[in-house]
């Protein structure tokens, strides 16, 4: 075929021909819409004035444009008729002035159509499609028209140079068309309501509207702004002038719109997920793709036609560089050919810049609806997880898969379309290439591809060793969380030290594989870095073998193109980098959401007063396990009627909260039948308090109702807590309720059960953590009062709480053995038999003393307005008014508060002592000096390929073609060593600086006095040693160096072009000024965006993590959709500070942008400008050859600034952490106690005064006593006394604010903690087990041998229970020991006390969650083997204290009585006989 076959597509009658018949099309289509739209009637005013405050935002700007193209053409039309009229007519001419005439016309009636369609047509929300479809058309055309006219420029054809002009301004207009064409931002705003986010429930639009008014109460500007505002980001414009003026803080920030909130965007992501698993066989990687492709279509494909259009334009300035050289040596081929050539480069370089910018930015908004439904996702699936789903997930890992994968797949937005960018700029170089050197090309492509082929060994290598990397971190933030929840046990035992030499490790072994990865990057790097320049080696090397002249013109043209080309060569690596830690990622991902939910079908709820029966069990088999043989609760029969009071007792063990579990429809079922009518409100025995007020715990997301919360309160016995609270119920409870003790977290959560009002009550042990008054109250006024009417179901090891039961279970290896009252069961059975005659062992303490008498009418006062215990009280308030003065710390302040943050520009000491920290800062001077060389290397290698070339293939070379080749290889070499310096030096100074600034961060939070564990949530902890240092580990190095290497970059563009033409150096000074300027005035705001960015996702992870620990408590609320609403409201919180700060980079790179464009432009009007021979032509295209990367390197050196800039703020945090304020020292070399010590075990405490914190009230106020030696001495009182708080004093947690306490004539605070703490022992409050096995538990810093473990196993009478286990000693333990009962776990605490057999053992509630029998059997055991030492009891069941030497009551921080239990009976009056009589009362009263 000819090739001429096909050159009528480039004349002038077949583009306005064709552009002609689609303007008819258009015309035709105006005048039907018109006709169409006076037929319509209006729609109501209503929606008509609704429609106008949402009315398509582009639709001013569009009317402009059909107007102003109108306009144009008849001007244009105009002016080509007169300059026409006086030559001779021809047919192109008159279908040129044709195509102006019907464009004048259909431009001008689709401008009347619209106006009039918006203006009376209130139902219309976007532009019609077939007029979008034809606005494309005119796009295409005019970018059409564009490409011949710059061919013909090329072939220096000539042509009217007013087409030229012409066409410009079509590709601008038809571009902003085509935005609005495909803008899908434009939805109708109120589609939320239409879409309920979980099934029916329209409480959504009122969490979007709360959200509105936390933080800024405005939308963002960028919903309603117009085009010019969109295009030039000046719409941010307000906030950075707020940012420049004061501290940004969350409430300046405004919200964002619908569509890019994660409460708009996750309902319709997860009716796509749905869709694609239409099946039900589970979320797979491929099934998430999908869905997640589907939820951003319409991004998705305008972010490749930026990308298309961004890497289209890059390519035409090597493709005009050589015209160029030769314009400048003197050939030119039309008039004003160098004006049309500056045109073409400038008008490049804005598409450039402006695809490029609007590419980030769309890309960026995609990520952020990503990384929020995944999130969203996560966590919602964290709330459905069965049992055993979460015994295979721990907390950390999937707050590991919650932050690290969810941003991991956010990011990969930028890397999407490189795959086919990079086959497309390949594309386009070779076309260059092959215009310029021909058959050479083919060498540059072999080049590429083998350079490419090189990495996919090395893709997967580094897939490998980031899936290991990742596992590594999960299994060290496991650790992390687990630890950081039971430090304060830790601390008591003195494991702190061991325990982080555990993190240690495990940071080892994540080090080793961090390690491989970063230096397997640093192999790609160096491949890719060099990759560019040994292609242009080989591709020269060819054309000397080939004999193609090599003229400096087309050697500046290939140099340009491969300078472009190393950023598809550079990428590559990046990207296959990328894709493989995107695609682990989704695969965790994927793999967490296919986890098991809890059985839909375990349960069968029946509608609201449909039965008069609560709670139905028949035929019941329920097993944690499923695959074991052993059911855990085994053929259940159970009726609970509505208003009926069940309790369930059993030993430890038995299965009595498996049985609340299974009524929770928690444990799987096997087989049989679970009915449950009504709402339900669950008590755990371990407390669940979430982080915030304690009024916000006791309402639990329902309205304050003040008469029903006054009546809860004083239920649940509260008022006087309440009272002592500096801020009452506003005091914000620290994470885990870790301010209050164990009896007021008991209460709260019981307050909170009560104020749901529900129709059952499940009560797991709710007496165990208070004290015996406290417990006879709540059971008065909660149990036989607030729910006298409601179905409760409790379980309690006190007999003393069954009889007012209307049934009684006892539980037996998970079966029902006997059930019925207290008098029918009483001798039906042993197991009932067992638990009384426990009891009644128990009681025959109280039979020694003779307080029968005193009982009664301690009861009798007791109840009567002149009862002692009031009169205590209120000597109490005198005495704590005495020690006022000590008391007043000035002004009040929570213990929790609002997460510090460093405000104004980070300091530079941040980064001095990052890059300070790997050998004193002295790998820097030798990285600086490899960038230097490296730079040198490739200006010089350019410069001297642009010197040694002729400029056309007439002129004779300086030298010979071989000496060319030599000294451009000399120099590539050089080049290679260079940056193999450059990437081993980075990674290795990263690898260390982020392995010393971890270790010392970790020492330091190890190191910290428990003060500031109860005032930092974990969450913030956890997001500095996840996040903030992966970022050390990954980026930050790389970050600061690419920051170096680029301002070198810049530094020799500059003296490049200024040696050429020394004028352009002073366009340089006002340019960099203006950008200086520009960024000052940027910074102030981008960094306090970028620090409330780390601020707003601590709570994000503290909130998922207190989901998962509470979750059975959510979901026995039936609160799971609240809990998801707020997690959303908090990932806007996060959302709406990142697109803010991601944005207002944008509006500083755009401004930077067209400053880069405007030099360019000058320095380019200037090269044409200067009289022939003046200049070197090569040298003068080298210098337009570096002009191209001139905007693109200004702006991704100041994108890597405020990159660095906001990366560096996690070296800040973890700076933060690691300058935390230590405890006293541990051991004390000086003054270390004799190894015997303590001796006797006395302890003698004078004139304590101890406060939590500073600016908090006193706990202990003055107290005086001695703990004989070898004595049993009970500490009794209130709940809130000061119990606990003495203890912690005692091993040094809290810090006395005055007094000591001496033990055996050593002042506690004198010696060393571990000293201390490893000669004392301690059973407490909260039994706690730790993920490992049953040896690790027990013997964690392993000083004993087996047979001493079996020996304190066999007992504490768990040593049967072990020896059943497979692994016996090694036998797993679950997170926080999930996996055994609340009693086992008491029990194993005993054992490690037996293991240690100190002088001094102190039991905190120790027996509070085990039966009566267990607690007989701890408290023989410690008669037993404590005889001779000095034990200290805190405990509620009286019993458990009569048997003391001495009785220590306190109430509220002082001592109200201490002397021997018999004294303090013999007294009627005292506080502690009245403990007694109402203990006994109620005891006996069975």
């Amino acid at each position: 075929m000819s090739s001429h076959t096909f050159d009528f597509l480039l004349k002038p009658i077949f583009i306005h021909g064709f552009s002609a018949s689609v303007h008819i099309v258009l015309l035709l289509f105006s005048l039907v819409s018109w006709l169409v739209t006076r037929d319509e009637e209006a729609g109501g005013e209503g929606s008509k004035e609704r429609f106008r405050q949402r009315k398509v935002s582009w639709h001013k700007q569009t009317l402009a444009c059909c107007f102003v193209v109108s306009a144009f053409n008849i001007i244009w039309g105009l002016l080509s008729y007169f300059y026409w009229y006086t030559n001779e007519w021809s047919n192109d001419k008159l279908v040129t002035l044709s195509d102006y005439a019907i464009k004048t016309l259909a431009w001008g009636a689709t401008g009347v159509v619209l106006h009039c369609q918006f203006s009376n047509h209130s139902k219309r929300k976007r532009f019609p499609f077939l007029l979008r479809v034809l606005w494309v058309f005119y796009f295409s055309i005019s970018c059409y028209s564009l490409v011949v006219d710059i061919i013909f420029l090329k072939k220096h054809v000539s042509f009217p140079s007013h087409y030229l002009a012409s066409d410009v301004f079509s590709v601008i207009t038809g571009l902003f068309l085509c935005v609005v064409a495909f803008s899908s931002r434009r939805e109708v705003e109120d589609a939320l309501l239409e879409e309920p986010l979980w099934n029916g429930d329209s409480s959504v639009s009122n969490v979007a509207e709360s959200s509105e008014k936390k933080g800024g109460d405005t939308i963002t500007p960028y919903a309603n702004a117009g085009f010019f505002g969109l295009l030039t980001f000046s719409w941010m414009a307000p906030l950075i002038a707020v940012g420049n003026k004061k501290t940004l803080e969350l409430e300046d920030v405004p919200q964002l719109d619908s569509s890019l909130s994660v409460i708009g965007a996750f309902p319709k992501f997860r009716k796509r997920l749905q869709a694609v698993d239409s099946e039900g066989t589970g979320v797979t990687t491929l099934k998430l793709v999908k869905a997640l492709f589907l939820s951003a279509w319409k991004d998705i494909l305008l972010t490749g036609l930026f990308v298309f259009m961004n890497s289209v334009a890059m390519y035409v300035g090597p493709y005009l560089i050589d015209t160029f050289v030769q314009y400048l040596n003197g050939q030119r081929e039309f008039k004003n050919e160098g004006y049309h050539l500056v045109t073409a480069f400038f008008v490049a370089k804005l598409v450039e810049c402006i695809s490029e910018t609007w590419f980030i930015f769309k890309s960026q908004q995609i990520g952020l609806r990503w990384r929020a439904v995944l999130t969203a996702m996560i966590y919602n699936k964290g709330l459905t997880l069965s049992f055993q789903s979460k015994q295979s997930k721990t907390s950390g890992e999937i707050i590991n898969i919650m932050t690290v994968d969810a941003d991991t797949v956010g990011n990969f937005v930028w890397y999407m379309h490189d795959p086919w960018k990079i086959a497309l700029q390949v594309a386009l170089a070779l076309m260059v290439l092959y215009k310029n050197l021909g058959g050479a090309t083919f060498a540059a492509f072999v080049t590429t591809i083998l350079v490419m082929l090189v990495n996919i060994p090395l893709g997967k290598v580094e897939e490998n060793f980031q899936e290991n990397l990742m596992e590594s971190k999960d299994k060290r933030m496991k650790a992390t969380s687990e630890i950081l929840r039971n430090m304060r046990i830790l601390k008591l035992q003195g494991w702190e030290m061991k325990f982080l030499s555990k993190i240690i490790g495990l940071r080892n072994i994540e080090e080793g594989w961090l390690k491989r990865f970063v230096y397997t990057s640093s192999v790609s790097s160096i491949i890719f870095w060099i990759s560019p320049s040994f292609v242009s080696l080989s591709t020269f090397g060819a054309c000397i073998y080939l004999g193609i002249a090599l003229e400096s013109g087309k050697i500046l043209s290939a140099l340009a193109t491969f300078r472009i080309l190393e950023q598809p060569i550079f990428g590559l690596p990046g990207m296959i980098s990328m894709i493989v830690q995107t695609k682990v990622s989704l695969d965790r991902i994927a793999s967490f959401l296919r986890l098991d939910d809890l059985q839909p079908d375990v349960m069968e709820k029946l509608p609201i007063g449909s039965s008069d029966i609560g709670i139905e069990i028949v035929d019941g088999n329920f097993s944690w396990d499923l695959s074991s043989p052993t059911p855990t609760l085994k053929d259940l029969n159970l009726k609970v009627f509505h208003g009926m009071r069940v309790a369930v007792c059993g030993t430890v063990g038995s299965g009595k909260s498996s049985l609340l579990s299974c009524i929770l429809g928690e444990l799987p079922k096997i087989s049989g039948t679970l009915r449950l009518c009504g709402t339900k409100a669950y008590v755990p025995q371990s407390p669940w308090i979430q982080s915030g007020k304690i009024e916000d715990n006791i309402l639990f997301g329902k309205v304050m109702e003040r008469e029903m919360y006054e009546r809860v309160l004083e239920a649940c016995s509260l008022n006087k807590d309440l009272e002592i609270l500096s801020y009452g119920d506003q005091t914000v409870i620290g994470e885990r309720g870790i301010n209050l003790s164990g009896g007021q977290k008991q209460r709260i959560q019981i307050a909170r059960a009560l104020y749901q009002d529900a129709d059952i009550y499940l009560f797991d042990d709710p007496f165990s953590a208070v004290d015996a008054h406290t417990g006879s109250h709540l059971f008065k006024e909660v149990l036989l009062g607030l729910l006298s009417s409601k179905t409760v179901i409790y379980i309690t090891h006190q007999l003393e709480f069954l009889s007012a039961a209307d049934l009684i279970l006892v539980m037996k290896n998970g079966r029902i053995t006997q059930a019925g009252k207290y008098t029918d069961i009483l001798h039906s059975g042993s197991d009932f038999m067992e638990l009384v005659g426990a009891h009644e062992k128990a009681l025959s303490a109280l039979d020694t003393v003779e307080a029968g008498s005193v009982s009664e009418k301690c009861v009798s006062e007791a109840d009567g307005p002149g009862g002692s215990i009031i009169r205590e009280m209120q000597k109490d308030g005198n005495e704590s008014n005495k020690s006022g003065e000590v008391d007043d710390v000035g002004p009040k302040r929570q213990l929790v508060e609002e997460e510090e943050r460093e405000k104004g520009k980070v300091r530079f000491s941040v980064y001095w002592k990052y890059i300070t920290t790997a050998y004193g800062g002295a790998l820097v001077p030798f990285i600086l000096l490899a960038q230097i060389l490296f730079q040198v290397f490739q200006i010089g290698s350019n410069y001297w390929m642009a010197w040694a070339s002729p400029v056309s293939a007439d002129a004779e070379p300086p030298i010979g073609n071989l000496t060319l080749i030599l000294v451009y290889l000399a120099l590539t070499i050089a080049s290679a060593f260079s940056v193999f310096a450059i990437s081993i030096l980075v990674r290795i100074f990263g690898y260390i600086t982020a392995t010393l600034l971890f270790k010392k961060m970790h020492l330091c939070i190890f190191r910290a006095p428990m003060s500031f564990f109860d005032s930092t949530p974990s969450g913030r902890i956890l997001s500095r040693a996840s996040t903030d240092q992966s970022a050390l580990d990954l980026s930050i190095a790389d970050q600061i160096a690419d920051v170096a290497f680029s301002v070198i970059q810049l530094l020799g563009i500059i003296a490049v072009m200024s040696q050429v033409a020394w004028p352009i150096f002073i366009i340089f000074i006002p340019v960099v000024a203006t950008c200086i300027w520009y960024q000052q005035y940027y910074i102030s705001a981008a960094r306090e965006l970028q620090r409330l960015i780390g601020v707003r996702k601590a709570p994000i992870i503290q909130d998922f993590s207190e989901t998962i620990s509470g979750a059975t408590t959510i979901r026995g609320f039936d609160q799971e959709s609240r809990f998801q609403q707020k997690n959303m409201i908090l990932m806007d919180a996060y959302s709406r500070s990142r697109f803010h700060s991601s944005s207002a980079k944008l509006w500083l790179c755009f401004r930077l942008d067209m400053l880069a464009c405007l030099t360019f432009a000058f320095s380019l009007f200037l090269l044409i400008s200067i009289p022939d021979g003046v200049i070197d032509p090569g040298i003068a295209g080298l210098a337009v050859t570096y002009g191209l990367t001139l905007n693109s390197l200004q702006a991704i050196l100041i994108w890597q600034i405020c990159g660095m800039v906001d990366k560096i703020i996690s070296v800040e945090r973890i700076l933060q952490y690691s300058s935390i304020p230590s405890e006293p020292a541990l051991v004390i070399e000086t003054n270390c106690p004799d190894r015997a010590w303590p001796f006797r075990g006395e302890v003698c405490i004078h004139d304590l005064q101890v406060r939590y914190a500073p600016h908090m009230p006193l706990v202990l106020r003055g107290l005086t006593c001695t703990f004989p030696g070898g004595l049993k001495t009970g500490i009794v009182g209130r709940t809130g006394s000061g119990k606990t708080t003495l203890i912690q004093t005692l091993f040094r947690i809290v810090e006395p604010a005055a007094g000591q306490i001496i033990i055996d004539g050593v002042n506690i605070s004198s010696i060393g903690l571990h000293d201390l703490r490893l000669r004392l022992s301690i059973i407490p409050q909260d039994p706690t087990m730790f993920e490992g096995t049953v040896r690790s538990n027990l013997d964690p810093l392993e000083e004993y041998l087996d047979e001493q473990i079996w020996e304190a196993l066999d007992k504490c009478q768990l040593g049967d229970e072990v020896r059943k286990k497979e692994g016996k000693l090694d036998s797993p333990v679950g997170e926080n020991g999930e996996n055994w009962s609340m009693g086992q776990r008491q029990l194993v605490c005993l054992g490690r006390v037996l293991l240690k057999k100190s002088r001094i053992l102190v039991l905190d509630e120790a027996t509070a969650s085990v039966d009566t029998v267990t607690d007989n059997l701890i408290q023989t055991t410690l008669k037993d083997h404590f005889s001779d030492c000095t034990v200290i009891t805190i405990a509620h069941r009286i019993t458990s204290v009569l048997d003391s030497d001495m009785v220590l009551l306190l109430s509220r921080g002082v001592i109200e009585e201490y002397d021997s239990p018999a004294s303090l009976l013999e007294n009627k009056f005292s506080s502690f006989a009245q403990l007694v009589a109402e203990y006994t009362a109620t005891a006996r009263s069975n």
